[in-house]
């Protein structure tokens, strides 16, 4: 979901320091939705050789913080497959274990990214859920530094009846920063618009 520029960051720099030890990036998105109030988020993650470590800042619930543990495996060559599936906690406004897995599929200049993840409320077991960010986009450039295409979510973290939300998206970086903005249901009442930079290291 909202991790999409960390990961991006995080093979950036993970491809730039494979031999240097500890790689990671740190993310915060601004939300803006016409059914809840405008919330921030931030997603912090490090990798280390296939280990890698994630936080989340209102995420999967506004108040609340989660924490991961994964581990990052690849293969192919001319189509791509990067996976890191993911085992963590969420604390807060929401408790309960998760198991989470970050996906990207590549073949050339077209990219397909999932994010997805199931909370088991300790509090609720009726309200346990299954979290998705979807990205499917394109690299015009051989330098990588636009990214553009279709995002869709699936998030109970602000109101609305939309099941899925889906709308365009834009991603451009600079040096180690990524900025990007995603626009989810243009047109309706049910407008959501989240603005993005991340920083990797």
């Amino acid at each position: 979901m909202r991790a999409t520029l960390a990961a991006m960051a995080l093979a950036a720099a993970g491809a730039a320091g494979a031999d240097e030890g500890w790689s990671g990036a740190g993310t915060l998105q601004w939300t803006a939705s016409r059914t809840s109030e405008d919330f921030a988020t931030f997603v912090g993650a490090a990798d280390h050789g296939a280990l890698h470590l994630e936080a989340r800042a209102n995420y999967e619930a506004i108040h609340a913080q989660s924490a991961f543990v994964g581990g990052t495996f690849s293969l192919g060559d001319a189509v791509k497959l990067e996976a890191t599936p993911m085992a963590g906690f969420v604390g807060g406004s929401l408790r309960g274990p998760i198991a989470g897995l970050e996906a990207t599929v590549s073949y050339g200049p077209v990219d397909y990214y999932i994010e997805a993840e199931h909370v088991w409320d300790k509090s609720d077991r009726d309200a346990s859920y299954t979290y998705v960010w979807t990205t499917l986009g394109y690299r015009p450039s051989e330098e990588h530094w636009a990214h553009f295409g279709v995002v869709a979510q699936r998030t109970r973290i602000y109101g609305g009846e939309r099941e899925i939300q889906r709308g365009p998206f834009l991603e451009v970086t600079w040096h180690k920063l990524t900025f990007g903005g995603y626009w989810f249901n243009p047109g309706s009442s049910q407008q959501v618009v989240i603005g993005s930079v991340a920083l990797s290291f």
